[in-house]
């Protein structure tokens, strides 16, 4: 249990249960390759702490933000509890280290690895909700997401990546990108799109996600930032 140890003392929680916890770090892949060791996955954990995450960020949003509307703030939450910044969040948090994987899981360091870090997060919101209770759900997703939230609404990350870029582009270069398909990979049950973003022929960008949709906002999102182009220079 070692450690398990160790991560409670990242995770500033000490667990009553650290089977929930070790429940919380288990992927199902795992599980496929390590029967015999009868542990459960943590999807049904990642279910609740989903719940328990968007209500905590939620009041925090509509608390420090009196004057701002249901849409702005529906935007700012999604930017918060989105993908790319739970598994910023988990990887500052060392889980990397501690995640039970498959073989061929543990390989994979990309887009679906973001995947597997930001559900863990959310698993573990879920845990220390069962075994510590609302509260200290609550201060561990305060210590680790609340102060994102002001760089989000300083680099505009909360609007729609597609629009900005196209916002931005248009003022600085007076071209509308364009999005093409590079890859699909997988099978049509979990396939994994590669898109890239152009200006004219000149590939800015690409990104990665499991629908046409999300890879284009990715991509925009990469364009931004390999361009540096942001609100205080638009």
């Amino acid at each position: 249990m070692k450690e398990i140890k160790d991560l409670e003392k990242i995770l500033a929680v000490n667990f009553d249960n650290h089977n929930i916890l070790l429940q919380a770090l288990t992927h199902r892949s795992y599980i496929n390759e390590n029967k015999s060791q009868k542990l459960s996955h943590n999807e049904r954990l990642e279910f609740l702490g989903d719940a328990v995450l968007e209500l905590v960020v939620t009041e925090f949003l509509y608390t420090k933000f009196p004057d701002k509307a249901e849409g702005e703030l529906t935007a700012f939450r999604a930017s918060l509890v989105n993908t790319y910044t739970l598994s910023e969040a988990s990887e500052k948090l060392r889980l990397n280290d501690f995640i039970l994987l498959s073989k061929g899981e543990s390989k994979d360091t990309g887009r679906a690895r973001q995947y597997i870090l930001a559900n863990t997060f959310e698993a573990i919101v879920g845990a220390i909700y069962l075994d510590k209770g609302f509260k200290k759900a609550r201060d561990f997703i305060a210590d680790n997401l609340f102060d994102l939230i002001d760089n989000i609404i300083e680099k505009r990350l909360w609007q729609d990546a597609k629009s900005l870029f196209q916002e931005l582009a248009q003022d600085k270069v007076g071209i509308t990108p364009l999005y093409k398909t590079i890859k699909e990979q997988g099978p049509d049950h979990n396939k994994l799109f590669t898109i890239g973003v152009y200006l004219e022929e000149e590939l800015v960008a690409t990104g990665d996600g499991q629908s046409k949709q999300e890879a284009e906002q990715e991509a925009a999102r990469n364009a931004i930032d390999k361009k540096n182009w942001d609100n205080d220079n638009a």
